[in-house]
């Protein structure tokens, strides 16, 4: 069965979308690397290149293969979720929200082949490829991603961005929402 269509069939009729039950139905579906493979693009100069295997109104599961830059720190907006590390090894860095002021980091970590992260409601972070494999991961989310702010450190300033933005600055005005000025500390 294609990847698409087994990962349809395990959560178009899930009732229960706890971050629990959501983390066990993706490890049930068993996605390999290889099944990715055709998913994965270049990233044209963005951190990594995404793209959607499933959304429903409940979930979204999107694959993410990663460039030599790492993403700007940011929210998944009212979602929470899990980041399945598919290849390579992930640097995380946890920040922690300040209202209208800059995040500030409170530490970071390394996550290999293998390994999950959760991503809680709110949870401010950025990700980024650490080794000499190339980074894959994959993501699954619930409620599907909307109002995901990100956040620009140089210019103390924030960005509500659209669901087809990724966790950088956009540079269409389109996909800007909301932007937001920032104090220091």
């Amino acid at each position: 069965m294609h990847v698409e269509e087994r990962v349809k069939n395990a959560f178009c009729t899930l009732t229960d979308h706890s971050p629990a039950a959501l983390k066990e139905r993706m490890i049930e579906c068993g996605i390999t690397l290889e099944e990715l493979g055709p998913y994965l693009k270049d990233p044209d100069g963005n951190p990594y290149y995404r793209q959607m295997i499933y959304q429903d109104e409940h979930v979204e599961m999107i694959v993410m293969n990663w460039a030599d830059i790492e993403c700007a720190p940011h929210d998944h907006g009212e979602s929470s979720g899990w980041i399945f590390i598919m290849n390579g090894e992930t640097k995380q860095t946890i920040y922690k929200g300040k209202g209208d002021k800059l995040p500030e980091p409170l530490f970071t970590e390394y996550k290999k082949k293998g390994r999950t992260l959760f991503a809680p409601k709110k949870g401010i972070h950025k990700m980024g490829g650490s080794g000499e494999d190339s980074l894959v991961t994959l993501h699954l989310y619930s409620p599907p991603i909307q109002g995901m702010k990100v956040y620009d450190l140089e210019t103390c300033a924030a960005c509500v961005v659209s669901a087809d933005c990724g966790a950088w600055w956009p540079e269409e005005q389109r996909q800007r929402l909301k932007e937001i000025q920032l104090e220091k500390d």
